[in-house]
């Protein structure tokens, strides 16, 4: 009974619900921080550009898709259906393990930029990394909160 008072319960919440219960409370999290990762590998450089291209196609994927669904459950679309829930728990695990796989391939590329680039170039990158992380450790907390959701659904 704990794991889906601490989930805030087992359907998805509607209107505002959406700021004040947790994971959901999450998704604002997750908007400021992957739209920090896609700002800060635009404007950097690019020392590999297939492996930062792969970063910039998961940031703005899930930017666009963590916005659309935010919007969704604040209009109530869900209806309380239980589909939502499980469309819920597969989106936060999908953008987890991307957001993992980008996190890695951001570090490679920023570890490979130590050596010919300007401080400020390395250090967006840096930052790109860290926020990147960041932003994996929401989706994977998420991604946590709503399987436990969706189980006692």
């Amino acid at each position: 009974m704990a794991p889906a008072a601490a989930s805030g319960g087992s359907s998805l919440p509607s209107g505002f619900a959406v700021f004040i219960t947790f994971p959901d409370l999450l998704f604002i999290f997750e908007f400021v921080f992957g739209g920090l990762v896609w700002i800060l590998v635009a404007s950097s450089l690019v020392p590999m550009p297939l492996v930062q291209g792969w970063v910039m196609f998961v940031s703005v994927f899930c930017f666009v898709a963590t916005t659309a669904l935010l919007i969704l459950y604040i209009i109530g679309t869900h209806g309380g259906e239980a589909s939502w829930v499980t469309l819920d728990a597969a989106y936060h695990c999908t953008a987890a393990l991307f957001y993992l796989s980008a996190s890695v391939l951001e570090a490679l590329a920023t570890i490979g930029m130590y050596e010919g680039y300007t401080y400020k170039q390395y250090h967006e990158n840096i930052s790109a990394v860290v926020f990147s992380y960041v932003a994996t450790l929401l989706y994977v907390v998420h991604a946590v909160f709503s399987l436990i959701r969706w189980k006692s659904s």
